[in-house]
């Protein structure tokens, strides 16, 4: 299970890696540089507004198959076309629920319309998601791993085309990204269905209200969880956008900082993506889940700590790298951004075990503790402290359903520290990388030299800590099985 864990993981870390920052950092970062702050916080406000309620498009179907495909991959002929039914049933009332809250808060008719078609996208990405929970659930990891980013490979060719072919590129439009989007999502969902049609030979659409009710009601705590985790990740920018009289402008700001965390996130979520069928299965099995836990822990922990520490002391230095308009608040509110996600990567590996393991009631809890937290710094935050406050309020927020989600796992599965080492080295290594980062900023040396041998020596820490271990992970994929 280890081997097949890492060597995919392997897999889709080098795909996404040629992929993703591009697009985030290449693409939707010069659309924003292009159309400005204002009219892209606009679309980032609206943007995860539509995300508050798409679990309604899901509700927890897509946990729900991917555990139960790993445990009963022989279920996915008699399920998938019922489980399709259900998906564009759910559609119609996340439509209607997402355009009405938006007409009661107030949104304009332009705004309006851009959600509508923003909605339309998520359940497109919805049905994505879908099919790849089948691919995952029955450990085709390798066809996941072509789904994950064909979507974007798709977007990266033809906003390229739309940002920088001379007769058109000076008349960008926001729209037109967000045409871009529903082009490509929808080629990529016909695909990915192609696909597992291809695997499972039959897909037919089926509606069937008996089998709705069955899988809504074992579904509904997944939904429940997701969508509490969903309004305290991504309330932030709708809050920013209707709180503050300059919210278009300060929403954009913090979308600059976002969009760095969004980039790395991606990993993180594509290793979790990896865990859930594998912890899933071991469960049922009654296997140890502790070298897969403790091997989860020795790979995204140190990755985290590069990432979110250096990132952190080199702030400033990236935000300019990237961006030309209100530098000193981006850059303040990225720093705390950045540094959440250590605590998340935390989540992506002991929530995802907590979610295998089927223990919903404890973190939905855990989720709705989460957002009371983050609504209310939100609202003491964000009025005085604009765009930074809610990056406060999110790393806060962060910090503490993390421990939650560590304790709650140490309890449920009665784990007893079998390499104690581990832990101290990752706070060792915490330690070090932060000090090495300061050392560094003290010295005279040009900014971008400060950052790259900050890089290089934070990079390779992990594995002179003994950390991450190159010899055991070249064994591991080695061995048979």
């Amino acid at each position: 299970m280890q081997k097949t864990f890492l060597s995919n993981l392997i897999l889709i870390v080098i795909l996404n890696l040629l992929v993703k920052p591009f697009y985030i950092l290449g693409i939707d970062a010069e659309v924003q540089n292009r159309v400005g702050s204002a009219i892209y916080g606009n679309y980032f406000a609206l943007l995860n507004f539509s995300f508050l309620l798409n679990i309604l498009l899901d509700f927890g179907i897509t946990n729900f198959n991917n555990r139960n495909i790993a445990q009963n991959p022989q279920l996915i002929q008699k399920h998938f076309g019922k489980l399709l039914g259900i998906r564009i049933s759910l559609f119609f009332i996340y439509t209607i629920l997402t355009i009405g809250v938006g007409l009661f808060i107030n949104y304009s008719t332009e705004e309006i319309y851009l959600l509508s078609i923003l909605a339309f996208n998520q359940f497109l990405v919805a049905t994505i998601q879908y099919a790849r929970s089948n691919f995952a659930g029955l450990h085709l990891f390798k066809i996941d791993a072509f789904i994950s980013v064909l979507d974007r490979i798709l977007l990266i060719v033809l906003c390229s085309f739309l940002l920088w072919y001379p007769t058109i590129k000076q008349q960008f439009k926001i729209e037109w990204f967000i045409y871009a989007q529903t082009t490509t999502y929808f080629l990529s969902a016909f695909i990915s269905i192609a696909l597992l049609k291809f695997k499972i030979k039959t897909v037919k659409i089926k509606f069937s209200k008996v089998f709705s009710i069955a899988i809504i009601k074992q579904s509904f705590p997944y939904a429940l969880l997701i969508l509490l985790m969903m309004f305290y990740n991504r309330i932030d920018s709708v809050m920013i956008e209707r709180i503050l009289p300059d919210g278009n402008t300060q929403a954009g700001i913090y979308a600059q900082g976002f969009r760095f965390l969004d980039a790395v996130n991606m990993f993180a979520l594509l290793f979790a993506g990896l865990l859930l069928p594998m912890f899933a299965r071991l469960i049922k099995q009654k296997a140890t889940i502790t070298p897969l836990l403790e091997l989860g822990i020795s790979t995204l922990i140190p990755i985290s700590l590069v990432i979110g520490i250096t990132s952190f002391f080199f702030k400033d230095f990236l935000i300019n790298l990237r961006y030309s308009d209100h530098l000193q608040q981006a850059s303040q509110s990225f720093g705390y951004l950045i540094l959440s996600f250590i605590p998340i990567s935390f989540t992506y590996i002991f929530g995802t075990l907590l979610t295998a393991n089927g223990s919903l009631k404890q973190l939905n809890y855990m989720a709705l503790g989460g957002l009371i937290l983050n609504v209310t710094l939100n609202i003491l935050l964000i009025p005085t402290l604009k765009a930074e406050g809610a990056a406060i309020a999110t790393l806060i927020t962060q910090l503490i359903t993390a421990v939650i989600q560590v304790k709650l796992v140490l309890k449920i599965f009665k784990l007893k520290t079998q390499n104690k080492w581990l832990y101290l080295k990752i706070l060792l290594l915490a330690v070090i990388i932060a000090s090495i980062n300061y050392a560094i900023l003290k010295t005279t040396l040009l900014v971008n030299i400060q950052f790259l041998i900050s890089i290089i020596v934070a990079t390779i820490l992990p594995f002179l800590l003994g950390v991450i271990k190159i010899k055991s992970i070249i064994k591991l994929l080695k061995s048979k099985g």
